[in-house]
């Protein structure tokens, strides 16, 4: 990865977003997508979406193929501010409470230009009982201590202002990165990442890379984006477990490794024929690729895009990551830009000929009782 590429990896990062305030981050994306889209846009959810024209959608013969990744992450909220200026807080998304003590946080506070240092607070070893040691503290008991006098904190803290991990993006080993926010912050820089490789070598198909929002609260941003885009096509690019560190079981899990190539799903979420379409794509590009079994809904975008108006062809393209949910989630960059080629390929070989139909790919574009291509782009 180059160092401008790592740099916007890293900026993207650095922006706080915890589900619902992903303002800061969209402005980072946008600014991004700028460079190379034909169209920034951004909704009423606060998703921003990129449109880069294809060369064969004047007569709306090729597909509109959505690309689609989630910029909030997971923090907490203030739900109570103590008059001795100590916050009681709240998960936004999937907090483990076992990681929390000693963390150092960012209060994002309404009524303060820059964000507040703290350190999320528990007793310390010495003053709890043997008891109280073999079980995890619960989020409501645990504080978070800005140092600061009540009134100040006050003054500075609203309810309902949100906190981030007060961790960034760091070089790791061979390859390797951690920092937080990689779920699913990566999946940004690699969508929009493919419209980079597509600008100047343009696809038959429209392709819309979609950041979406709150997705760590129900994928409630791909829902709105999925409805306004109206895709023929999509794909979702999200984390998933890496089970290449002890303690895994990869007979529960399936068998991922960091750096091992992106990771393609397969299972009901996932169109069956978008699903062999990918993987025709990095066998065509030469890409490793991994494969993962998802035999319900996907926690990802993919399981509202798919059934989103009357259904859109969907699937689901991973890296995989180590320690989801913390402060310290690991990727492998390189699997990163692999992703990128191997969507950037799926793209390119889009024409108006492609049929998402289960078991119906040699009537397509025509379906069973009739409906043309024509049709399904317009919605009839």
């Amino acid at each position: 990865m180059k160092k401008q590429q790592v740099k916007y990896l890293k900026s993207l990062i650095e922006a706080p977003s915890a589900t619902g305030c992903e303002q800061s981050v969209a402005c980072v994306v946008r600014e991004h997508m700028g460079l190379f889209a034909d169209e920034v846009t951004t909704d009423t959810m606060g998703s921003v979406h990129g449109r880069l024209h294809g060369n064969d959608t004047a007569n709306g013969a090729a597909p509109t193929l959505m690309l689609a990744a989630h910029m909030d992450e997971i923090g907490l909220m203030v739900r109570y501010i103590s008059d001795d200026g100590f916050l009681y807080v709240s998960a936004v998304g999937g907090v483990d409470a076992a990681i929390l003590p000693s963390l150092r946080v960012d209060v994002h506070a309404s009524n303060a230009e820059e964000p507040l240092r703290g350190i999320v607070a528990r007793k310390p070893i010495h003053l709890i009982s043997a008891d109280e040691r073999k079980n995890v503290t619960p989020l409501d008991q645990l504080v978070v201590d800005l140092g600061l006098p009540g009134k100040k904190v006050k003054q500075l803290v609203a309810i309902g202002d949100t906190i981030t991990f007060a961790a960034g993006f760091e070089r790791l080993g061979k390859n390797l990165a951690v920092s937080r926010a990689f779920d699913d912050k990566c999946g940004v820089w690699v969508i929009t990442r493919v419209l980079e490789l597509l600008a100047d070598d343009r696809c038959a198909a429209d392709v819309v890379a979609a950041a979406t929002v709150q997705e760590e609260i129900g994928t409630r941003g791909a829902i709105t984006s999925t409805y306004a885009v109206a895709p023929d096509v999509a794909v979702a690019f999200d984390v998933t477990h890496a089970t290449d560190y002890p303690g895994i079981d990869k007979t529960k899990h399936g068998d991922l490794k960091c750096g091992g190539g992106p990771v393609i799903a397969r299972g009901p979420n996932i169109n069956p024929e978008v699903f062999a379409r990918l993987v025709a794509a990095a066998e065509a590009e030469g890409i490793p690729y991994q494969l993962e079994a998802e035999p319900s809904v996907t926690g990802t975008d993919a399981r509202s895009i798919q059934v989103s108006r009357a259904g859109i062809p969907c699937g689901l393209v991973s890296v995989a990551l180590r320690y989801m949910h913390t402060p310290t989630e690991v990727i492998n960059l390189d699997d990163l830009e692999a992703a990128a080629h191997l969507l950037a390929r799926f793209a390119r070989d889009l024409n108006g000929d492609a049929c998402f139909v289960p078991g119906m790919r040699e009537d397509c574009p025509a379906t069973e009782d009739g409906e043309d291509a024509d049709e399904r782009k317009a919605g009839v």
